[in-house]
């Protein structure tokens, strides 16, 4: 039962995904000028395919760098460094990914790399600030006889604080994920091609239909993995003492 929603929304991304090429009529009413309203510069399902391909590995870089950065914190040797790591992620969120792109265009030039370097640093900080909120929560009890029952820190960590803190760490993922799906649009102001293309083309030629065709399969795309992460977050309670 809990699969239900998630597959909803997904046939439904699935659907409005291959019916928008056959929706002239849908659409005319929104650019009843315009000669063309339907996107066809590029086929939505590559479009869609490229969106998941930048999403997923800004998403995998973002994910690596903010849980062992949260873990570094956390441990007695890496204390220290807790305002810096902080600090760090909060600028990352805080600078506007437009800057961040036209920062990384002269160094990087156009294409996916700089979009991937905006997602990353915009979407750090929930993940480092919920890991070290899940580490921290972790009874100090159950830490204790882990090391009573002569359990390494390395297995300590890996068995019992990370189960434990799973679903926090997961809430800050899922949170970086869904907000990082509609960021990526931004993308095709630098020449990476996704689903922000039809939206940049009905803005520059003043198209609506382009626009919505554009933010309705990022919305759609951007519910249907929230639903995703939302019923791996139930189960983590549910097995979560």
């Amino acid at each position: 039962m809990q699969l239900l929603w998630p597959l909803m929304w997904l046939v439904l991304l699935v659907g409005v995904v291959l019916m928008i090429p056959h929706a002239q009529t849908l659409f005319q009413w929104l650019a009843p000028d315009a000669r063309q309203v339907i996107y066809q510069r590029a086929d939505f399902t590559q479009l869609l395919g490229r969106h998941l391909m930048v999403v997923g590995v800004a998403a995998s870089i973002t994910i690596t760098l903010g849980v062992l950065a949260g873990v570094m914190v956390t441990r007695q040797w890496g204390r220290d460094f807790l305002p810096l790591v902080s600090q760090i992620a909060s600028l990352g969120q805080t600078f506007p990914p437009v800057a961040v792109l036209a920062l990384a265009v002269p160094a990087l030039g156009f294409g996916t790399i700089p979009i991937i370097v905006a997602l990353v640093l915009y979407g750090l900080l929930p993940i480092v600030r919920n890991t070290i909120a899940g580490l921290k929560d972790v009874d100090p009890g159950v830490v204790s006889a882990a090391y009573g029952m002569g359990m390494t820190p390395g297995q300590i960590l890996r068995q019992v604080e990370l189960p434990l803190a799973a679903p926090v760490i997961l809430a800050g993922i899922r949170t970086s994920v869904t907000i990082n799906i509609a960021t990526a649009a931004l993308g095709a102001t630098v020449g990476a091609s996704n689903l922000g293309d039809p939206i940049i083309a009905g803005i520059v030629n003043a198209n609506n239909a382009y626009i919505v065709q554009g933010a309705m399969v990022i919305a759609l795309l951007a519910v249907s993995i929230d639903s995703i992460f939302e019923v791996f977050q139930r189960r983590l309670r549910l097995h979560t003492p």
